[in-house]
């Protein structure tokens, strides 16, 4: 009888085994499918459905019909629009502007740094109150360094700082001169030392 034992013991673990091994397969291949459909997903979100499938099927990718901003011609009317809309824009440097900044040592210690930033106002010079720009060009260079004057270094790290600082200077160039004229701050040198 013990013979007869031995080869059902020896066919069970086979087959335990081979069990064990496919569902090993089993479980790799269901994650591999998982993690296409997941990449899948990802670039469908991030390119939109039907740039997708444009993609997929080999188009022409097809333009969004976005609302035209106000004021701006119709897209029909040729680049002539645009190039007129682009010349009514003026730029207008700022001397350079050095500040004192707060900073943290590693330590936990306050210390002071240099801020030298150099920076230029973009500003549509047809509108009805431009001319007031460059009357406040000296108010809004002090707004810009009471401003500056609060930031700390960790406030300018990175894009989002960068993005924040722009987004601070133009919005008091615009309450000083009292207009919407002001349309981009240009940052061409920030150098923290």
């Amino acid at each position: 009888m013990s013979s007869s034992a031995s080869p059902d013991a020896a066919a069970a673990a086979e087959y335990s085994t081979r069990g064990t091994f496919v569902r090993r397969v089993g479980v790799v291949l269901l994650l591999a499918f998982l993690s296409a459909a997941a990449l899948a997903g990802g670039i469908a979100a991030s390119v939109g459905p039907q740039a997708l499938v444009d993609f997929i099927l080999q188009r022409e990718p097809t333009p969004d019909a976005a609302p035209a901003p106000e004021g701006a011609a119709p897209a029909d009317e040729g680049h002539g629009a645009e190039e007129e809309t682009a010349k009514t824009f003026a730029v207008m440097p700022f001397d350079e502007i050095i500040v004192n900044i707060t900073s943290t040592t590693a330590s936990g210690r306050r210390t002071t740094r240099f801020l030298k930033l150099n920076v230029a106002l973009v500003y549509d010079d047809k509108a009805h109150d431009a001319g007031m720009i460059e009357e406040r060009l000296l108010y809004m260079r002090d707004a810009f360094q009471d401003y500056l004057r609060l930031l700390t270094e960790r406030d300018l790290q990175g894009s989002l700082g960068l993005t924040r600082l722009k987004a601070e200077l133009l919005r008091r160039a615009r309450a000083v001169s009292g207009s919407d004229a002001p349309r981009e701050i240009l940052i061409a040198d920030l150098i923290i030392q």
